[in-house]
């Protein structure tokens, strides 16, 4: 069972964007590496094409980041949390924050 998956809420502890929070765009080379909304922008330099119809010019777009630069944000604590797997009673396994022991997903 991945800790982070797409969808959930960092924070960025490590980095030039230290400190800030976004969702996960998508999970890749499995689960080593993850696109960040807003976080970890580089400019590329986009040639126009006229036959699509693209403009040119400088475009931010999201790149990689190590999965254990960031961690999944707790809203009750406002702080980032370390994840654990817990065994629920009926065999099923659930992610919780290892310092409130709240469970992320039912």
């Amino acid at each position: 069972m991945k800790k982070i998956k797409k969808g959930d809420e960092i924070i960025v502890i490590a980095g030039k964007d230290k400190g800030k929070r976004g969702t996960v765009l998508s999970v890749l080379e499995k689960g080593l590496k993850l696109i960040v909304e807003g976080i970890n922008l580089a400019k590329k330099h986009v040639k126009a094409d006229p036959n699509r119809g693209e403009r040119g010019g400088i475009v931010l777009k999201p790149m990689p980041l190590h999965h254990s630069n960031v961690m999944l944000y707790d809203a009750s604590s406002q702080k980032g949390s370390r994840v654990k797997i817990r065994i629920l009673d009926d065999a099923r396994k659930v992610r919780c924050f290892k310092t409130t022991d709240e469970v992320i997903d039912i």
